[in-house]
């Protein structure tokens, strides 16, 4: 039987912690920033953590 292989879309976006949580770039950073507040652009800054369901959803698609 083949070894399965790791979604490298899920891989790229998204990064599990030594703990088990699951890391992501918050959404609506790439570009059109001057329209946002600068409260907004501070707040997107860094990382994210899924919710837990949402992490139970992402994390087989990266550690197959």
């Amino acid at each position: 039987m083949p070894k399965q292989k790791t979604k490298k879309a899920a891989a790229k976006r998204f990064k599990i912690t030594a703990t088990g949580k699951v890391k992501h770039r918050s959404a609506g950073t790439s570009h059109l920033a001057t329209r946002k507040s600068k409260k907004r652009r501070r707040q997107l800054r860094g990382t994210d953590l899924l919710s837990k369901v949402e992490a139970k959803r992402i994390i087989p698609l990266i550690r197959t």
